[in-house]
């Protein structure tokens, strides 16, 4: 038998029983290392399930994000009376949805309805004209495609589902319905504009350019950031 310090331990750190004791099982080399590696695999299972659960709370939370967008009448003076609110959500395959909630402003039928480049919807000149809305730049359209295709063509990243008013026998019908942007998501609209246009939109450039949506009417800035 090894010949033990005062604590017990032999010159090698082993614990050494008393004269007449079996060694425990688990002092063997072998045993001790098995025992080791079975918590370091427990110790890894409960690190990654604990790290799915903080992924799977933050895809949640990102999931809940909504960014609500008040929406404006505008003319070539400037922003006018309140039209009502967009509300921006996700759905659970992360595709942009709008919630619209407009009050009975507008005349009925089809409006174009497009992300703008940038978030104001003030007015600015064009061949030494006011232009309604003109501050916001053109479609958004981050891949330069020059081409309005629609909401779920490969054109301009902001060309929207167009928005239908409808009128029955009270008059006009407020719009509370929700529309479908495939291809965006809540980040890629943060601090562009929402512009509703006073004509129809058929998503071609023919026989008139941008759908021929014509006028801008409506418009609400999208917050910087959520």
């Amino acid at each position: 038998m090894r010949k033990p310090h005062i604590d017990g331990r032999d010159v090698h750190g082993a614990i050494v029983p008393p004269a007449g004791v079996a060694p425990a099982a688990t002092e063997h080399p072998q045993a001790e290392s098995a025992l080791k590696g079975k918590m370091m695999l427990r110790s890894s299972l409960h690190g990654a399930a604990a790290g799915l659960c903080i992924l799977a709370a933050g895809i949640t939370t990102a999931a809940a994000a909504e960014v609500v967008v008040p929406m404006y009448i505008i003319d070539e003076k400037g922003v006018g009376v309140p039209l009502g609110k967009i509300t921006l959500k996700e759905s659970k395959r992360g595709t942009l949805l709008l919630d619209l909630d407009l009050m009975n402003i507008l005349p009925d039928g089809t409006h174009g309805f497009h992300v703008h480049e940038k978030g104001d919807c003030g007015p600015g000149m064009k061949d030494g004209k006011a232009v309604a809305g003109l501050a916001a730049g053109g479609h958004y359209d981050p891949a330069k495609t020059g081409k309005h295709l629609g909401p779920s063509g490969d054109g301009h990243l902001g060309d929207l589902p167009a928005i239908y008013i409808e009128i029955d026998e009270d008059g006009f019908k407020p719009v509370t319905h929700t529309l479908t942007a495939p291809r965006l998501k809540i980040a890629d609209v943060l601090g562009k504009a929402l512009v509703i246009h006073a004509d129809g939109d058929n998503y071609r450039d023919t026989p008139l350019p941008l759908g021929g949506g014509g006028a801008r009417v409506a418009c609400g800035v999208v917050p910087v950031k959520i």
